[in-house]
């Protein structure tokens, strides 16, 4: 089986298994299928998934790790440092291993400070940092070190932050894609079945890598 289209991936996205107790504390929201898809066509219509070695940070379930695998990636390091979300990964890893010739995949259950590889790019929804102060800003930092491309999604609010903090580290933002991001109603408090909120994803590049 192959992937042949935008629409083919989002189908084969949506049938990862996801959080079913998700974690309030560690802002566990996971990246919408159809979000995924259209952010990883967008990687692979600019050459940079086949044959590439790729960080999903903060990877949860793993749908950006995985959905690159199914474009082509050589190797994804999946980080997290929730024991339950590694699982997760691995078990959906291993279900598309069965229906599709994919690359490698490390599973690397530890904080985000910790990883001292280099990959061609980082891909990464990492928590917004409203539960932690900053953490969005650490997942940035160790991105910029990791690799000289990075994917990043942040709520759209923060858009002077993102771009202060890539001046900062001498990377410059190259692409811009604003979503409303469906978050279900998965908490107690929460008052609506559907949630959106607005974030963008922006694509940061090493000016002088």
């Amino acid at each position: 089986m192959t992937i042949r289209s935008q629409k083919d991936l989002e189908l084969e996205l949506s049938k990862l298994k996801d959080f079913t107790n998700p974690s309030f504390t560690l802002e566990q929201y996971s990246t919408p299928a159809h979000i995924a898809a259209e952010w990883i066509w967008s990687l692979a219509m600019k050459r940079e998934v086949v044959g590439k070695t790729i960080l999903d940070a903060a990877c949860g379930p793993g749908i950006l790790g995985l959905g690159l695998l199914l474009m082509g990636a050589h190797k994804l390091y999946f980080i997290d440092k929730d024991k339950r979300a590694i699982y997760l990964c691995m078990e959906n890893y291993q279900k598309c291993k069965k229906e599709y010739e994919i690359g490698e995949a490390e599973f690397i259950l530890q904080d985000i400070s910790l990883f001292d590889e280099h990959v061609d790019l980082v891909v990464q929804n990492p928590p917004f940092g409203t539960k932690e102060k900053h953490l969005d800003k650490k997942f940035l930092e160790k991105a910029f070190q990791t690799a000289s491309v990075v994917y990043s999604m942040h709520k759209w609010v923060t858009k002077p932050f993102v771009e202060t903090i890539a001046r900062d580290h001498e990377f410059c933002i190259t692409d811009v894609w604003r979503y409303d991001f469906p978050i279900k109603a998965t908490f107690s408090f929460h008052e609506k079945p559907v949630k959106n909120v607005d974030v963008g994803l922006w694509r940061l590049e090493k000016i002088n890598p």
